[in-house]
């Protein structure tokens, strides 16, 4: 009943210049992350109204070698039927998931993968999410496959298929000693379905309202 997340959100998005300009200017080609350590699967990433962190993760793939010239991108969305892992009931869903396929890996005799951590984080924060990744993804998939198998059976299905996966991370370290706020903490926000982005937008300044309302406008 309160699964759909039918509010707007201000999402932004770290990236290249020539990105922000080709997604503004040309907003149908939206570019999917598949890469297999993604935070929250598979689909298209944002900062939820969180500008600087955008800005800061578009600056360090800059220091890597990655993109040329660091930009954000603004986009408003709009999750619909959102895996959000703000919501209890996602979590347990996800825990479900996670059960299956560590029989299924355990029946082939193969490892589960494992999130693992970059030698340049100093706070250890697991930044590449292979775990994690995998088993979104598993989910997904499996969700996807009852959905098809019971829509070829009876011609409708009443599974959902998620549009979005929303979830909050507590990153960096703390912000001052003995702190339990994390210097890099945020809301990230993975679309899986492109028609959640409304529209893509140019971040502006904010401005002085002393001085617009000194124009008489």
């Amino acid at each position: 009943m309160y699964d759909f997340r039918p509010n707007l959100v201000i999402g932004f998005h770290g990236c290249d210049e020539s990105v922000k300009s080709e997604l503004i200017n040309s907003s149908g080609k939206i570019r999917k992350s598949i890469n297999p350590y993604d935070w929250l699967g598979h689909g298209m990433y944002f900062w939820e109204n969180n500008f600087e962190r955008a800005l800061q993760f578009a600056g360090e793939k800059e220091s890597r070698g990655e993109i040329h010239k660091p930009a954000v991108v603004g986009a408003v969305l709009q999750l619909g039927y959102c895996c959000d892992f703000l919501d209890t009931k996602f979590i347990e869903l996800l825990r479900k998931y996670y059960l299956s396929m560590a029989k299924d890996f355990e029946a082939t005799g193969l490892p589960l993968p494992v999130n693992r951590n970059l030698r340049h984080d100093l706070h250890n924060n697991h930044l590449l999410r292979y775990l994690d990744c995998a088993i979104i993804e598993f989910m997904h998939k499996s969700i996807f496959s009852t959905y098809i198998q019971e829509t070829a059976a009876k011609g409708f299905s009443n599974i959902k298929i998620f549009e979005s996966v929303r979830g909050v991370f507590t990153e960096g370290g703390p912000v001052f000693d003995g702190a339990g706020i994390f210097e890099k903490s945020h809301i990230q926000i993975c679309i899986r379905n492109p028609d959640c982005i409304k529209g893509f937008f140019n971040p502006r300044e904010s401005s002085n309202l002393e001085d617009w309302a000194d124009r008489g406008i």
